[in-house]
């Protein structure tokens, strides 16, 4: 299961995030067909963009608490001060998506930032 963490500054529209999912897909070279579900934080709630990208991709989206975040947050690759300032996650898109794709999920994309948006993803590993 792949799921695509996104975070944005305020206002970001669907465009603006669908842009920097498409390019995380580019990056780990799947389709958007490949993702599960999206993930942002609590934060991020109520964000226009967000919302209508999960309606328009038909993708659950999953609110991560704070507290998931912060469990997430030893796995994150990217330290972004401005995340850190307002959610206490290097990398609210990361562990946004690691905590989605629970315990045993690793980065597969890190943080990329595209027109304000920005997108990671994150894949659960079975066991070996």
């Amino acid at each position: 299961m792949i799921v695509a963490g996104l975070g944005c500054r305020k206002g970001s529209t669907r465009e603006e995030l669908l842009s920097a999912l498409d390019a995380a897909c580019t990056e780990a070279g799947i389709s958007r067909s490949s993702i599960a579900a999206l993930a942002t934080g609590d934060i991020k709630r109520e964000e226009p963009g967000i919302l209508q990208l999960a309606e328009t991709l038909g993708l659950p989206l999953h609110i991560v608490n704070d507290d998931a975040l912060m469990d997430a947050e030893p796995r994150t690759k990217t330290v972004s001060r401005h995340s850190l300032a307002k959610t206490l996650s290097s990398s609210l898109s990361e562990a946004a998506a690691l905590a989605v794709a629970g315990e045993r999920s690793e980065i597969i994309v890190p943080r990329l930032i595209s027109k304000g948006a920005t997108c990671a993803l994150a894949e659960m590993k079975e066991p070996a």
